[in-house]
């Protein structure tokens, strides 16, 4: 029934069902014009002025209307135009993200209506005054988020009222709600392996050296990766350097059936759609609490398939957890949550006193991952210690691998070439970089003010200095760390170099490392 909604005790509503939306009479269908026009995450649609029955003067004072065609439904935000050679008379301008989202053709009957906001919206009022929801809530606000129902501005009032305060229990709610909006992949295996770190420490690029080496060993890691948040470089967008990394689900399952891994964008894949959703809002807000950590990850991982995850938690005075209580705590909110979804989980405390590796960017932190699969004399040794620890421990998910066998095993698969050959299958089956793997031109050395020896490097302010030169939008941007924490320095000897193409940016990286360089010299 349309008026059927599930309430929680905060009085907070299902959505409704998308023949319960449009309110003001019946649909009126126009003509898809599809438009040149990338509007991102909002659903938008162009309406001409004076349109004789939607009248779309009127819907100014409103914030949506319900679009549908094909057998699809949406919600839009109206705008009015004036160039009959845009948008003429009965027709309706769908900018390419609306125009997808619909599975429209050019010249389709669309009918659009008001509609009334979301009912999930007063879940966000109920939150921003403190309540808690239920888990029916949490489900219902999930698949609004994946149906692209809300607007940014919700989104963000979402997010800053889950920031303020969420139950363990909520953040259950809302892993299993991310979960079922989406599709979730089966691998028909009894084990599917996964490895994942929270990030917050620069150049940290483990996961392309254990996916390698745990699908050389035998078991099946089919990793799906997020592009960076809040850091100079995410997992995806480093491995896009060196191999395609927007697969299809067909074009996934092919690369795992024939390399028993792979390492993609999870974006492509629809896989937690309402986290990517929330992620898309989180990014410019440089939002990344520990409850929505939790969820997010978690959720990308069980609708990935995966039965066995390894959790790398970073420690340390600039990193996202600065000392172990607070990672204590945080890893017990993943293994309660892990319990409720059926998921084996164990979680890794790893110290993050400075970047790991030399490369923060892109371009940088690939260099170093082929360096160590190489073997090359100049690989940064703290990456592989890490990367072999790491995927020892996913190695002893394996029931045939005797107990503490697993890092013993991970050094051999890498010291003896397995897992560069199995990288370079990956990256075959993947399909070539669409990107260049060239540096920026601009390069400027920071040098240390006097002699001594390396104290402190900040995570924080290397990663922003980073970010600031282009990174992770411009690959070839980033830092280079010449200089480790205990290294004697001479005055005048470059600590790090900065990377950069684009003269603004590299010019602000630059003016940042004058007021602070990041490194504290003894």
């Amino acid at each position: 029934m349309a008026d059927e909604v599930l309430r929680s005790g905060s009085g907070a509503v299902a959505p409704d069902p998308p023949q319960a939306a449009a309110h003001w009479g019946p649909a009126a269908p126009r003509s898809a014009r599809p438009l040149a026009l990338n509007t991102f995450r909002e659903n938008v649609i162009l309406l001409p002025r004076g349109d004789p029955v939607l009248r779309p003067e009127r819907l100014a004072g409103l914030r949506k209307v319900e679009v549908r065609a094909n057998g699809a439904t949406l919600l839009a935000t109206v705008m009015i135009c004036d160039d009959p050679a845009l948008v003429g008379p009965g027709e309706v301008g769908l900018p390419e993200p609306t125009f997808r989202r619909l599975g429209a053709q050019a010249g389709d009957p669309v009918e659009v209506a008001p509609a009334r906001p979301p009912r999930t919206l007063e879940a966000v009022k109920a939150k921003i005054a403190g309540e808690t929801l239920s888990a029916d809530d949490y489900a219902a606000i999930s698949r609004d988020l994946a149906g692209h129902r809300w607007s940014d501005m919700e989104i963000a009032a979402f997010l800053v009222a889950c920031a303020a305060f969420m139950t363990p229990e909520e953040v259950q709610g809302l892993t299993a709600g991310m979960i079922a909006a989406g599709r979730r992949l089966e691998w028909n295996r009894p084990m599917v392996v996964d490895k994942h770190c929270i990030g917050g420490i620069p150049g940290n690029r483990t996961t392309l050296l254990v996916t390698p080496i745990v699908a050389a060993h035998g078991l099946l890691m089919p990793k799906t990766s997020s592009r960076a948040i809040t850091s100079p470089a995410g997992t995806a967008d480093t491995m896009e350097v060196l191999a395609r990394v927007d697969l299809s689900e067909a074009e996934m399952r092919e690369v795992v059936e024939t390399c028993g891994g792979c390492i993609v964008w999870g974006g492509r894949v629809n896989l937690s759609p309402a986290d990517d959703v929330l992620i898309s809002v989180e990014r410019p807000l440089s939002i990344d609490t520990p409850e929505q950590m939790v969820a997010s990850i978690l959720s990308k991982k069980v609708a990935a398939g995966s039965t066995h995850l390894v959790l790398d938690l970073p420690v340390g005075p600039t990193a996202k957890l600065r000392d172990r209580r607070s990672a204590q705590r945080l890893k017990k909110l993943f293994e309660h949550v892990a319990d409720g979804l059926g998921l084996a989980l164990e979680v890794v405390l790893t110290d993050a006193i400075e970047p790991i590796g030399r490369g923060v960017g892109p371009i940088l932190e690939a260099r170093d991952v082929l360096a160590v699969l190489q073997r090359r004399p100049d690989a940064p040794k703290d990456l592989e210690e890490k990367s072999v620890r790491l995927a020892g421990r996913v190695l002893e998910f394996d029931p045939e691998l005797r107990g503490g066998g697993g890092e013993r095993r991970a050094r051999e698969l890498l010291e003896s070439g397995a897992a560069a050959a199995k990288m370079d299958q990956i990256c075959e089956a993947q399909g070539a970089s669409p990107l260049s793997a060239t540096l920026g031109g601009l390069t400027h050395e920071v040098c240390a003010p006097s002699a001594g020896h390396v104290a402190a490097v900040d995570c924080l302010r290397i990663a922003s200095v980073a970010r600031l030169a282009g990174a992770p939008t411009d690959p070839g941007a980033g830092v280079e760390m010449l200089r480790k924490t205990g290294d004697p320095v001479a005055a005048g000897e470059p600590l790090y170099r900065v990377y950069g193409s684009g003269r603004f940016d590299f010019g602000f990286a630059v003016e940042a490392t004058q007021e602070d360089t990041g490194v504290r010299i003894a």
